[in-house]
């Protein structure tokens, strides 16, 4: 059910013996509901709030008043913070209310009155209705098809509500009754979860450290790219003027050495083509020489290259 679907305005009339005492009720939190109708086709709830603020001459009141419009407590009803207090709904004299929930009804139970007729639209005033009750049911686990009795029911020889009203709209007790119980069994459709956001795809590579870029292009690639141009080999030199750019991009940079917006994946022909020409034989010959410094700052230079290619380490 959702408890949430109605906003349950508060606004309570003056206490006065004669409609709002300010007694609490006997059985602390309501102990059924008794569904009235307000008798005066087209009155709002509203309207009922100033009658009944206002009343003097006789005893009368009750808690709820439910229009198309809004939902109004006028006596406190225990729905919210304020605790259930009574009301003059049903006439003490009567004797159906205590013979079937063993209370007076003015000390136990909520006297709930839909507006109708008129101008008020009956579905959505219905709709209140239905859903209120529903509310106080679920709030004190109470089953509708037993603690929802008519005024009519309560005091058949002098009262017709709730049924003038239902009927009205083509409805009968019972129905009101099922519906009651139809909305607490609802289920409430809960917002969808949103899917996460998908994660930005990792990249499958490092990038080349700046250092290591500028180490490779200033030992190896440039001398080559020199030496090819002073040979007048132009494929060639622009060969490694391409390569040079691709080392620079793999560490993020420009020729300037200004950061890129993202580095960029190296080609594994690079990868392949550095450590053939250059690593690989200046490996060689640090181990000959016994360098072993030098040939695991070779290696380690290799395995950079091969992690901005995403290529495994050796």
């Amino acid at each position: 059910m959702n408890l949430n679907k109605y906003p349950i305005e508060r606004r309570y009339i003056a206490k006065r013996s004669n409609t709002r005492p300010g007694l609490r009720l006997t059985t602390g939190v309501p102990a059924f509901f008794v569904a009235h109708d307000v008798g005066n086709p087209g009155a709002s709830a509203d309207s009922h709030y100033r009658y009944f603020n206002a009343l003097k001459d006789r005893s009368a009141s009750a808690h709820t008043f439910i229009d198309d419009k809004k939902i109004l407590e006028i006596i406190p009803a225990g729905t919210g913070p304020d605790p259930a207090e009574k009301a003059w709904h049903v006439l003490y004299g009567v004797k159906l209310d205590n013979e079937r929930f063993g209370y007076n009804a003015n000390d136990a139970a909520l006297g709930v009155e839909l507006c109708y007729g008129g101008g008020i639209d009956f579905e959505a005033a219905y709709a209140r209705f239905v859903w209120y009750l529903a509310f106080c049911c679920k709030k004190w686990n109470k089953d509708p098809r037993l603690f929802i009795p008519s005024h009519k029911q309560l005091d058949p020889a002098r009262k017709i509500d709730c049924d003038n009203a239902l009927r009205s709209g083509g409805r009968t007790l019972k129905d009101l009754v099922n519906d009651v119980a139809a909305e607490m069994a609802a289920a409430v459709a809960l917002p969808p979860v949103p899917a996460p956001a998908p994660k930005p795809a990792e990249p499958d590579f490092l990038p080349l450290p700046v250092a290591v870029a500028k180490e490779l292009i200033d030992k190896y690639v440039r001398p080559a790219w020199a030496a090819a141009n002073a040979a007048g080999q132009q494929p060639e030199a622009e060969h490694f003027h391409r390569l040079a750019v691709n080392l620079r991009s793999a560490a993020g940079v420009d020729d300037q050495i200004r950061p890129l917006a993202v580095p960029v994946k190296l080609y594994k022909s690079n990868v392949q083509e550095i450590v053939f020409r250059w690593l690989s034989p200046d490996w060689y010959r640090a181990k000959a020489a016994g360098n072993d410094e030098s040939a695991a700052h070779v290696n380690n230079r290799a395995n950079y290259l091969r992690r901005a290619a995403g290529m495994p380490s050796t």
